[in-house]
């Protein structure tokens, strides 16, 4: 079984908080067997219709709206469940899914121009999570922030934070997403802006 989720996080943006979907990751990672799987870009769009041809278990593909860059190399390899590093860095590292990786990027291309080494992981798979890729990025930078388009209640940031926690791994950590209310009503990148999730409010995270 596929299950494709289209228009999901905050696409629908004006339509208002009735329309936006900022549960899924919570609710569907309870759910024995089933895994996970929110592209950043074409490529990795491209790459998981493809896998999901021969993937094993029934498999959640969650979509947006918007058109976005290409993120990667050509020589990116994709498989589910192992995260894409997008660039290395070692002061700060933002691990995101989805729509936010792109604003990931941009923070850390701000950041850059102040003299920060700043890293970007595409966590693409919510579920079987890339364990080894989180645990590398914080051994090798000074801070960790988490960035979803969903609540801050059940998803990405979470699974981060208890996996840091059970390794007894220390260090400065942050989750951007949506906080548990009624979203406010605006385009995609209104509400980006406001919740901090936007390039700008991204790079000032970090630098605090």
């Amino acid at each position: 079984m596929k299950v494709v989720g289209i228009s999901a996080g905050v696409s629908y943006g004006t339509l208002g908080t009735t329309h936006h979907s900022l549960h899924d990751y919570a609710a569907l990672r309870a759910i024995h067997n089933i895994d996970i799987v929110a592209p950043a870009d074409n490529f990795e769009t491209r790459e998981i219709v493809k896998a999901s041809l021969r993937h094993p278990r029934p498999l959640y593909m969650r979509f947006g709206k918007r058109a976005l860059p290409d993120l990667h190399a050509g020589t990116a390899k994709f498989e589910i469940g192992k995260a894409l590093v997008i660039k290395e860095g070692s002061d700060v590292t933002f691990v995101a899914s989805g729509e936010t990786v792109i604003e990931a990027v941009q923070a850390a291309e701000l950041l850059e121009r102040d003299g920060l080494s700043c890293g970007v992981i595409s966590m693409h798979t919510i579920k079987p999570f890339d364990d080894e890729a989180l645990l590398r990025a914080a051994t090798h930078t000074r801070a960790l922030i988490t960035v979803e388009e969903h609540s801050i209640s059940g998803g990405l940031g979470e699974r981060c934070a208890s996996i840091l926690m059970q390794q007894n791994l220390h260090l400065p950590f942050r989750i951007v997403g949506i906080p548990d209310e009624h979203t406010v009503t605006g385009s995609q990148m209104e509400i980006f802006t406001h919740y901090g999730m936007s390039a700008d409010g991204l790079a000032q995270t970090a630098a605090t």
